[in-house]
């Protein structure tokens, strides 16, 4: 048996058989540029793991949990450090999210364990994301000042957050000489149909969370990064734990228990990518940010929906 065999593995709970390095190497390059735009790269590598790998139980929604443990808490990390972080929307974020991602787990288990429905659920979500985020770059939306320049802001002096203002009915705060509001109220009821379908998907909800924040509420993507990572990583500890739950408690031949091991090498790429990635989003021009993910979301989604009717 040569070296290249030895390293050829498989993952005795999902059943998975792979090279060991390709997790987290696949991992890595997702969450590189995912990053950037506050999103985990959970929602690419959870169809990765379905179509490539052929992990179609519904633990492959636990295990894409795992690799959120451990790979945001890199990127969130540059965010604090850089002074980006928008903390009452990130709360807002945590506590519209983590109720419903225990409804969506269950929602999961209960009604969508065939993979074909599954993948058609998946499909429409995602086409929905792609399509809000692939208008909105089209439209020149969601970057106020920064985006009408078209160059990568924070190169130029680094701004940080500042003067934020929180009550119950507005947060305002100040970044880059611009200064950005939204409704608490109404992100938490979003952030609460977002859990519950990232329950269901196994991401967390940051790819669905980071365009709503851009596209409707107008935010920038500099400053809504780092509280989409972090909404992502609480509720995934959750999702990640209640899917465990679920296995000892449930009466099923399915396997609904996360694949540990596969999880944390997802995430072990995941953690070099988003850190990365982070640090890198401020030379990006907001748009090309943009681009990338919805090409990447509009790929997958077509995909799933199209080989639902075939």
């Amino acid at each position: 048996m040569g070296w290249w065999d030895s390293l050829h593995v498989t993952f005795p709970v999902s059943g998975v058989e792979t090279w060991l390095l390709l997790p987290p190497l696949v991992a890595f390059v997702v969450s590189f540029f995912t990053s950037m735009g506050g999103v985990s790269g959970a929602f690419l590598l959870l169809p990765f793991q379905m179509s490539f790998l052929g992990y179609t139980s519904p633990s492959v929604s636990g295990t894409n949990h795992v690799f959120n443990v451990v790979a945001i808490p890199s990127g969130v990390y540059r965010y604090i450090q850089e002074g980006r972080m928008v903390w009452p929307l990130t709360w807002v974020v945590i506590i519209g999210t983590l109720p419903g991602v225990f409804i969506g787990a269950w929602l999961r288990v209960a009604y969508l364990p065939d993979p074909r429905n599954f993948k058609f659920f998946a499909g429409l979500v995602l086409l929905y994301i792609g399509v809000r985020l692939a208008w909105d770059t089209l439209m020149g939306q969601g970057g106020a000042a920064l985006a009408r320049k078209g160059q990568p802001v924070l190169a130029r002096g680094q701004p940080c957050v500042s003067d934020t203002r929180f009550s119950l009915t507005c947060v305002e705060y100040t970044f880059a000489g611009e200064t950005y509001s939204f409704a608490p109220l109404w992100v938490f009821v979003m952030t609460f149909v977002v859990g519950i379908v990232g329950g269901v998907y196994g991401i967390g909800g940051g790819s669905i969370v980071a365009p709503f924040f851009v596209a409707i509420f107008k935010l920038p993507v500099y400053t809504i990064a780092g509280a989409a990572l972090m909404g992502t990583f609480v509720t995934s500890v959750a999702g990640v734990l209640f899917y465990q739950v679920l296995d000892a408690t449930w009466s099923t031949q399915m396997a609904i228990a996360p694949d540990w091991l596969l999880g944390a090498l997802f995430g072990a790429g995941g953690f070099g990518g988003m850190y990365l990635g982070a640090r890198c989003q401020k030379y990006v021009p907001v748009r090309i940010i943009k681009v990338i993910l919805s090409a990447c979301i509009l790929f997958v989604a077509v995909r799933y929906v199209v080989g639902f009717f075939l």
